[in-house]
């Protein structure tokens, strides 16, 4: 004898089940759960590029400024104008390099405290 009672059990059994591997959940009013988590990790993703540009744009500045710290002004100068006589490459590399005024005061900080 088949019992409906039970047939209808097994098949919302079946459905959590399918909903649990799918991801998702059943959650109590009021409680953080994994909606709450998953709203968390894509409100993370969304910073998009802005953070690793600043970050390569810092990079960038701060090698800029340890070799004109380094080398000095005139001396890093002539090696941007060696560049500037280049093929497209150096050219591009130059402009680049080029000494502006964030790199040459995060050098004369370099230079205070480290040379």
């Amino acid at each position: 004898m088949v019992d409906r009672n039970l047939q209808n059990f097994y098949g919302r059994v079946g459905r959590i089940e399918k909903v649990h591997a799918a991801g998702g959940g059943f959650e109590a009013e009021g409680t953080l759960g994994m909606s709450f988590y998953k709203a968390k990790r894509n409100r993370a993703n969304r910073k998009g590029f802005l953070g690793p540009l600043v970050l390569v744009l810092m990079t960038v500045v701060g090698i800029k400024a340890a070799v004109h710290a380094s080398v000095g002004p005139e001396q890093y100068q002539g090696r941007i104008a060696t560049l500037e006589a280049g093929d497209w490459a150096d050219r591009t590399g130059a402009y680049v390099l080029r000494a502006d005024p964030l790199t040459v005061a995060v050098s004369e900080q370099l230079r205070k405290y480290l040379f």
